[in-house]
């Protein structure tokens, strides 16, 4: 398996977003525990209906800041943790390969989140971009299109198996690396790879390289 790039998921695969938004909404209710499920299922179920034509695109800050109406009735900005290995991984990962962030998060978002997790790339997209939402194939396709290699040379990592089946609809290679949240791969997906986590996934792509 030859590889030019590694494309990342970043929301729930490098950083904890339900921790972050507990803790934002804690700050502005106190029995938060059940509210983070909702604000949740909001921003997932708006970005179906944005991929499924059924809305106009919104950004996803939009959709986060109609969840905390919703959920708190005021305005709270979560800052999302990165897992514990996501820092070293990433410049483990980085000394070997190109790495490119792919995020349903808008521009406004990423550059907040990216900030504050400490994450380093060499290039981040937003979903924004495309005016739609992962797992639309036109938002794989930025990813192709900015890296300038075939799909089957990038390999697309994501904690989410319905992320990574929609980067195999457009051809991408796909890793799977398991994390406390996420969806996890069914008996029927055939991903090319399952990590337990980052550095892990160096490591089996280092014994491939040899």
């Amino acid at each position: 398996m030859e590889i030019d790039a590694l494309v990342f998921d970043i929301l729930g695969t490098l950083v904890d977003e339900p921790a972050g938004i507990r803790e934002a909404v804690r700050r502005a209710v106190p029995d938060a525990d059940g509210l983070v499920d909702q604000w949740l299922s909001h921003v997932e179920t708006e970005q179906r209906r944005i991929v499924a034509g059924e809305r106009p695109y919104a950004p996803s800050d939009v959709l986060d800041r109609e969840a905390a109406q919703s959920v708190t009735k005021t305005d709270v900005v979560p800052k999302l943790p990165p897992w514990p290995d996501t820092l070293d991984g990433l410049a483990l990962l980085a000394e070997r390969y190109p790495l490119i962030g792919l995020s349903n998060a808008s521009r406004t978002s990423l550059l907040r989140l990216n900030a504050h997790a400490g994450l380093r790339w060499h290039l981040a997209l937003s979903a924004e971009e495309a005016q739609t939402y992962k797992p639309d194939p036109a938002v794989y396709e930025l990813a192709v299109e900015a890296s300038g290699v075939p799909p089957e040379r990038l390999l697309m990592v994501a904690t989410h198996a319905w992320d990574l089946r929609g980067a195999q609809s457009v051809g991408l290679r796909t890793a799977y690396v398991a994390r406390p949240v996420g969806d996890p791969p069914t008996a029927t997906d055939r991903f090319d790879l399952h990590a337990d986590g980052l550095a892990d996934l160096a490591a089996q792509l280092a014994k491939r390289r040899l």
